[in-house]
Parts: structure tokens; C-alpha cells; sequence
């Protein structure tokens, strides 16, 4: 059985906004055009979400490099191996972690 729709959610807009909305929404209804809006901000979009995480390994095995060329010379080809393992391994946590703490921090400067 296909999940049934029973929330909503309402908002007031002045005349401006509303005929701006409307103009945007063409050919669709404003409901289903700001539906579709709604449900797909409510999740990063992949290609978004997997290139933060390749940065976020990126950024690891760079900080890790540089620390450890500083501290103790080139790293062995065993320990870049196991450097670049764990930051493929914690990528993707890593990323939605981010984008956990982006969104109320982004929320909190629109007030």
C-alpha cells in the first residue's frame, strides 16, 4: 500500500510573493511545484553530498600528511594505505555530519 498523504504544512506570502510563485511554479500548481520543492531540500542532493564527502577525505589525508612529514618525515607506503582507508571508511559519516551542523546554523542566521 502506497503511503498516504496526511500532513500539511501552510505559509502566508504577500500578493508580491504569491504572483512570483505562481510565475515559477508554471506549469504545475503551486502546491505540487512547492511540494516538490519542499521534499527535495529536505535531503542534500548525491552529487552534493559525495563530493563533500571526497573532500572531507581529501582534507584528512592532507592534514595527516602534512603532521606527519612535519613530525616524522615521509610516511611509509603502509601507513599512506591505511591514512587513505580510514578517510574513505569516515567520509560519508563525516559529510552528513557537516550537513547536520550546516542546516540550523544556516537557519539561525535567516531570524
Amino acid at each position: 500500500m502506497a503511503n498516504r498523504r496526511s500532513k500539511s504544512i501552510s505559509t502566508k506570502v504577500t500578493e508580491a510573493e504569491y504572483d512570483a510563485i505562481v510565475r515559477r511554479a508554471d506549469p504545475q500548481t503551486v502546491s505540487a511545484w512547492a511540494r516538490g520543492i519542499l521534499v527535495r531540500t529536505a535531503q542534500p542532493e548525491p552529487m552534493q553530498f559525495l563530493l563533500l564527502a571526497e573532500l572531507l577525505a581529501l582534507r584528512t589525508i592532507v592534514l595527516n600528511l602534512n603532521f606527519a612529514l612535519a613530525s616524522s618525515g615521509p610516511p611509509s607506503a603502509e601507513a599512506m594505505h591505511s591514512l587513505i582507508d580510514r578517510a574513505d571508511h569516515d567520509k560519508l559519516n563525516k559529510a552528513a555530519e557537516r550537513i547536520d551542523k550546516l542546516i540550523p546554523a544556516i537557519d539561525s542566521t535567516r531570524r
